[in-house]
């Protein structure tokens, strides 16, 4: 259930930021192929690895899900507690696995076994988004019924108090139908003010297109910020003032499960240090110059190649990464 306190012992909060994300939680079961015999489970899902990771930088976060009182939940429950997340848990069906064999250069792929439904607590979720500055979504909990359109209804009834954030960590496996895809993530791009994909979405969402293309369509549904990340490749940012790009970190992967999650709450967390989140934030968020968009870049490319390093979902924490460099008013002008 609800940890008592929101924030981790010994991490600062950013300022009065209030963050909630809905989606789903389970359990990666891992194979790696340099250790066959090795089997691992950790908690994971990208929303909760977001949740996680903001937690972990700071934020005032919870986390609106669904998983049961068996074995595995009550593993992502210890993992969440520990993290400092406020749980709103709406689901009673057995908690959801993936299993993720990673490949000889550490890639992961899965096989998944989902549900996502969070009936059982449609009001205390209200309440939840309708108190914070920011609410983050994607991945299955926006594709997958019957709980996509709850999820789309709880980011309706945000977007006049909160920014909003998504990312569709696009799992073919689970939603194959890539028409129907891309329009649910239309949908919740055309509802968002701070969009994140991977080149990997992009190309099955629109085959036919660049993902430069891809980023300035979607820019002009309406976000103030659209990401990209490339993995080897380094992430690109674009906005209506600017576009920023930039190499990875040179590191050693360990694997790349969660990259993508820690470079969304990266994103989150430089945008709260920025007082660009939130309903009295939205503005800022749209007139970032290119300089702070370049420093909120770095942050969140330091954050997922921190995770790279390590094996699984594991975040680093705001010790690790430091503030967000602030540009100098001399180049803001």
């Amino acid at each position: 259930m609800p940890a008592n306190d929101p924030t981790p012992a010994g991490l600062p909060t950013v300022g009065n930021t209030i963050l909630t994300v809905v989606g789903e939680s389970l359990v990666d079961i891992i194979s790696d192929f340099h250790r066959p015999s090795a089997i691992q489970v950790h908690p994971g899902g990208s929303p909760l690895n977001v949740a996680v990771g903001a937690a972990r930088l700071g934020l005032r976060t919870s986390l609106v899900t669904h998983y049961a009182e068996d074995r595995y939940g009550l593993l992502i429950e210890e993992h969440l507690q520990s993290n400092g997340v406020t749980v709103i848990n709406g689901g009673t069906t057995p908690t959801s696995t993936a299993l993720a064999t990673l490949s000889a250069d550490g890639a992961a792929v899965y096989d998944f076994s989902i549900t996502w439904e969070i009936n059982g607590a449609s009001l205390p979720a209200l309440a939840a988004v309708e108190a914070s500055t920011h609410v983050h979504t994607g991945s299955i909990a926006t594709v997958l019924p019957p709980g996509d359109q709850a999820t789309l209804v709880l980011v309706e009834a945000a977007r006049e108090h909160a920014t909003i954030s998504y990312d569709p960590n696009c799992r073919p496996a689970i939603s194959p139908d890539a028409a129907a895809a891309r329009q649910q993530a239309e949908l919740f791009v055309a509802a968002s003010d701070v969009v994140k994909a991977s080149d990997e979405d992009l190309a099955w969402l629109y085959p036919e297109r660049t993902p430069d293309e891809t980023l300035a369509a979607w820019l002009a549904l309406g976000p103030a910020i659209v990401a990209l990340t490339r993995g080897a490749s380094g992430p690109v940012i674009l906005s209506r003032n600017g576009r920023v790009e930039m190499a990875a970190e040179p590191i050693t992967v360990a694997d790349t499960v969660g990259a993508g999650d820690s470079f969304m709450a990266g994103l989150i967390s430089g945008l709260a240090q920025l007082e660009a989140l939130g309903a009295n934030g939205r503005q800022r968020l749209r007139t970032l110059t290119p300089d702070q968009l370049h420093a909120l870049a770095a942050y969140a490319n330091r954050a997922a190649a921190i995770t790279c390093t390590r094996q699984g979902a594991n975040p680093p924490l705001s010790a690790e990464l430091g503030p967000l460099p602030t540009p100098s008013p001399a180049q803001e002008r």
